[in-house]
């Protein structure tokens, strides 16, 4: 039995086939320019096989409420030629299967949960830290949809003392992905965050926002594990300054679990997203017989 993934990036697409085990047949890039061009070598690459179902995990904004006439939308994106594009139609359209549709960070804290740094537990936020900041929410083991999708990235945050940056974020500035995305380091020190050396200062402003953010989830989640993903959180010297800041802000306010064991990098690492699509995908496969059966 196969299955596909979409993970939808802003720069590139990953495309696989798998099985129920997991093991991946065939997996390609493509990198994300119009949806004309790029969705038709999807479909060529989707077109070779069998599939039961596929799981889409896409970058958004995108509609995911059910009720909504624009459902299965990319929506507002700054990536103007996907504005409104109806992926989830488009693909439906194209197989005749079932199609699980949320998004990118959504798919990738689906997979850490079930087969990466969450597993054995019910619950998680996954957080990618790189290009921008965004989150992923799984609560007793599904995705945490509302009217729309959780936007982690853009929580609002205390500022450091001793920055001054503006922020990169063209919607409101200074929220946490304005302060913390990749582009925010190097716009605020002229060099590029993998180039600073684990010393500077940048990492210790870092580990303030991103520690600011794990209370403000923990907070409201309580959440058995929070993920980080993301080329950023590449720089372990990263969480003993979010365990140091964390534990000042929190002030024992909530006993929470032992921090090294509760915020942890991705074990999936960059198979987290296409993990996660494949069980989607398979979970849409179980849903359609449930139905049947009742």
């Amino acid at each position: 039995m196969l299955f596909g993934a979409i993970e939808a990036g802003g720069t590139k697409f990953v495309c696989a086939v798998g099985d129920e085990t997991l093991t991946i047949k065939e997996r390609i890039s493509i990198p994300t320019t119009t949806p004309e061009k790029t969705m038709a070598k999807v479909f060529q690459f989707f077109d070779q096989y069998q599939l039961k179902s596929i799981g889409i995990g896409s970058f958004g904004p995108i509609d995911v409420n059910e009720a909504s006439d624009t459902y299965g939308n990319i929506t507002t994106t700054p990536k103007v030629a996907w504005q409104h594009y109806p992926f989830l139609t488009a693909v439906k359209e194209r197989y005749r299967v079932p199609v699980a549709w949320t998004t990118d960070v959504n798919a990738a804290a689906y997979g850490e949960l079930h087969a990466g740094a969450g597993r054995g537990h019910r619950s998680c936020v996954y957080i990618t830290v790189g290009t921008g900041i965004g989150g992923g929410v799984v609560v007793d083991g599904n995705i945490m949809h509302g009217f729309g999708h959780p936007e982690l990235g853009h929580i609002i945050v205390r500022r450091h003392e001793q920055d001054t940056y503006t922020g990169t974020c063209p919607f409101h500035g200074d929220c946490l992905e304005g302060l913390a995305a990749g582009p925010a380091i190097e716009a605020r020190f002229g060099v590029k965050a993998q180039e600073l050396d684990a010393a500077h200062e940048a990492w210790d402003i870092e580990a303030y926002y991103l520690a600011q953010a794990v209370m403000n989830y923990t907070l409201v989640l309580s959440p058995e594990k929070i993920i980080f993903g993301g080329g950023v959180m590449k720089q372990q010297q990263l969480y003993p300054l979010m365990r140091t800041h964390f534990e000042k802000l929190m002030n024992n306010y909530v006993q929470t679990p032992d921090f090294d064991n509760y915020v942890v990098p991705c074990e999936l690492k960059d198979d987290a997203g296409i993990t996660g699509c494949l069980l989607l995908a398979m979970d849409e496969i179980s849903k359609k017989m449930e139905h049947l059966h009742f």
